[in-house]
């Protein structure tokens, strides 16, 4: 049963206007407006047709909202689901779209393409102009480039630059509303059009082209179009205010500009409005269009009453005392002036006396902020070390180990799978699910090849993949494959003729003698044997529909029923692909499996770290987690790894950026500069167009710091009872990283307290 704290009651004491609530972390915000929300529900005069509308940033997180709301609601003797709606945001523009598509120029069938479908798009607009102009990068590659490795770049690396310097170009314009003729307009009014806008523009273009081609619109033109609907017509936005009477905003830090705009819309100039968030959580900015900054105007806002949530009963006083004082030395000692205000002066507080979640007992002792160098392989040791000798006599805890990036991520998952402790995954997609599509796209990309020898060998390496685990049998499967990639023409492996007369088929060792392996190595002959067979039927099942050429391979390879049921999932997304582009045969669907299987896009499988997560169904098992991903959850354990200056910079001088590639000229932030230039020439700012190429860079730099600091300051409240953070040198050992300077800051801190 939910009590509340004297603050939290203050927050259930609104019955109307607008209201503001900065909470810290582990201060039970979304148990509060959940209660505030069936409190409403139950009090606050609805008609049968109004709702209390609660808008938040992920589906997770509309799950987790409209349970407890629903549970809030039941126990007051109302009916579930009636009364109240929760939707993300682009779930809300999705409902102010769908209902009037004409008001907004779309047919009453219009689609939206996922991310993978835009990502493709905007894959096919990015190489035609790639194609157009195939010295484009020379204007921007570092000078000193070797003439081999400039050649490399332009082939590989650049490619992929422009790639993501057009997403984010296209996501900022449609931001700024800006269409393409729009921005072609505003470009052919400037005396020269910057070169980097005039890339946007074209990819751009192109990409809304092929959105107008599929009748589609993506999610950020969902945003957009909402709120043009929402000015156009001022009785259907009449309607929409009187339905939604009540508006609850969860984590309104990473609110953006059109998502106020949309929310004051309907609220409109008299209308209930709560916004609860802690600016000092904000990590999702960096070249997306949200920033914290819409939430704190908002809390000093005339009219705003403003309140707080300052009580966790998360963590030990020691891991408050740690983050609160990350905040003060950031806004007063932070060596960069522009990162000061990248904490809001907030202090984690414990709980009151007589609180039903009282904070675990103080050990200063459990907090280890390690000093020592390390290098990225000494640190993944150490910490998969320590949870070796920690996890036999704490399986009834939770722990985690947090990094930065995926990549990071796997090697820590393969270093515990080594040791053999069980871990789960919160990482882009997780291993079992990388695994298993690896596994499908590796016998695929040999049925789309299937004269290849290199090819055939590593599906039959798949195919005993099991043998790796057992010296002896790894040994005769290394043999095996290197036979089968010395044999080209897999053919007379795979279908020999018929020989000496023959009428009643192929002999055992038919075909087999073709392959060079030793003479009295029959275990590998009767291998090869069946896998000839299992061959031999995959390629005639690729006559069948892609998901049924899925699910045959699938039969064969796996035995586990989560490995068979992603097959059919998988089997569901390559048939949707497959009729969304009837041009594509095995090499381009088998593309689609590669990506998963390489951790490039998101997938969701049928595991807790794929659908949902709760640490305490994983007790005993260590969570292996980026450090976005673990925001809103917590452990008694917690590991932060790689706080060096490269994952966690300041700003400073002796910094590395992960946005500023290796291979551009003075060190550019290409994505800064060509959001800077689009945001003047809509501005009609010619000032910033005339300075020099850096500002940007520079400005995107402080930018990235700040957020960082936030991350870290996530991170460090993850933490119940104990945390660990290390960090590594990196991987050039003439150029070492340093340690994060606001470790450094809290290391020093902590051994003088």
């Amino acid at each position: 049963m939910f009590q509340p704290r004297p603050k939290q009651l203050e927050v259930l004491a609104y019955t109307g206007g607008r209201m503001g609530v900065s909470a810290v972390p582990g201060s039970g915000k979304t148990q509060t407006l959940s209660y505030l929300a069936a409190q409403l529900v139950a009090h606050g005069d609805l008609a049968d047709d109004q709702e209390v509308l609660v808008v938040t940033l992920v589906n997770s997180a509309v799950d987790n909202f409209a349970r407890r709301v629903a549970g809030f609601v039941q126990a007051r003797g109302l009916l579930p689901h009636v009364g109240y709606r929760v939707r993300t945001l682009h779930g809300l523009a999705y409902d102010i779209v769908r209902e009037r598509p004409g008001l907004v120029g779309l047919a009453d069938d219009f689609q939206i393409v996922d991310e993978r479908d835009a990502g493709q798009i905007l894959q096919d607009a990015a190489e035609a102009w790639l194609s157009a102009h195939p010295y484009a990068a020379d204007d921007y590659l570092d000078p000193l480039l070797e003439d081999r490795k400039r050649d490399w770049v332009r082939r590989d690396q650049w490619p992929r630059l422009v790639s993501d310097i057009a997403a984010s170009f296209i996501r900022q314009a449609k931001d700024l509303r800006t269409t393409p003729p729009v921005l072609r307009y505003a470009l052919d009014e400037l005396p020269a059009a910057p070169p980097l806008v005039e890339m946007g523009y074209a990819i751009y273009a192109d990409y809304q082209r092929g959105l107008t081609y599929r009748g589609a619109v993506d999610y950020d033109d969902l945003i957009r179009l909402a709120l043009l609907a929402l000015e156009l017509d001022g009785e259907y936005l009449s309607r929409l205010r009187a339905r939604w009477p009540y508006i609850l905003e969860d984590e309104a830090q990473d609110s953006s500009e059109l998502q106020e705009r949309i929310l004051r819309l309907l609220v409109g100039p008299n209308g209930n409005w709560v916004r609860v968030g802690d600016p000092n959580q904000a990590i999702f900015e960096t070249f997306t269009t949200a920033s914290p900054r819409f939430l704190r105007d908002f809390l000093a806002e005339s009219g705003v009453v403003p309140r707080a949530l300052p009580n966790s009963g998360r963590a030990t006083q020691s891991i408050m005392d740690l983050a609160n004082h990350l905040v003060d030395w950031s806004r007063a000692g932070h060596p960069v002036a522009g990162c000061r205000d990248a904490l809001a002066p907030s202090e984690i507080k414990p709980t009151p006396p007589g609180d039903p979640q009282p904070n675990p007992p103080d050990d200063p002792s459990a907090i280890h902020l390690v000093a020592q160098p390390y290098t990225p392989e000494e640190e993944l040791k150490a910490v998969v070390t320590s949870l070796v000798r920690w996890l036999p006599e704490n399986g009834d805890k939770t722990v985690a180990v947090l990094v930065p990036r995926n990549d990071r991520g796997e090697a820590v998952v393969s270093a515990l799978k080594t040791h053999g402790l069980d871990c789960v995954e919160l990482l882009r997609s997780t291993r079992a699910t990388r695994e298993a599509a690896g596994a499908l796209a590796n016998v695929v990309n040999y049925l789309a090849d299937p004269a290849q020898p290199g090819k055939l060998a590593t599906a039959y390496k798949v195919w005993r993949r099991a043998d790796r685990a057992d010296t002896e049998a790894n040994a005769r499967l290394q043999i095996v494959v290197r036979a089968l990639q010395r044999r080209r023409r897999v053919e007379e492996f795979l279908w020999p003729p018929y020989t000496g007369g023959r009428s009643a088929g192929l002999s055992d060792r038919d075909g087999l003698d073709c392959v060079d392996l030793p003479e009295d190595d029959d275990l590998s002959r009767a291998y090869l044997q069946d896998f000839r067979e299992l061959v031999r039927r995959w390629q005639g099942a690729t006559l069948l529909p892609i998901d049924q050429l899925i699910l045959t391979i699938a039969q064969d390879l796996f035995d586990q029923p989560a490995d068979l049921a992603l097959a059919h999932k998988l089997a569901v997304v390559l048939r949707q692909i497959g009729e969304s582009h009837p041009d594509w045969r095995l090499p381009e669907l088998t593309a689609e499996l590669a990506t998963i299987a390489k951790n490039e896009r998101k997938f969701l499988g049928f595991t807790d770290a794929d659908t949902g997560f709760d640490p305490e169904k994983h007790r005993g098992v260590v969570v292996v987690a980026t450090a976005h991903k673990a925001k809103g959850l917590e452990w008694d354990r917690v590991y932060l790894m790689s706080a060096n200056n490269y994952d966690f910079p300041s700003a400073q001088p002796h910094d590395s950026f992960i946005a500023e590639r290796w291979f551009v000229r003075d060190r550019l932030n290409l994505e800064a500069e060509a959001l800077a230039q689009l945001k003047a020439v809509v501005a009609r700012d010619l000032a910033p167009l005339a300075e020099p190429a850096g500002q940007a860079t520079a400005q995107a730099r402080v930018d990235y710091a700040a957020e960082r600091l936030r991350l870290l300051y996530v991170c460090i409240t993850r933490a119940r009872r104990e945390l660990i953070i290390t960090w590594n040198t990196g991987r050039r050992p003439n150029e070492p990283l340093q340690p994060a300077t606001p470790l450094i800051a809290l290391q020093t801190w902590w051994e003088k307290r």
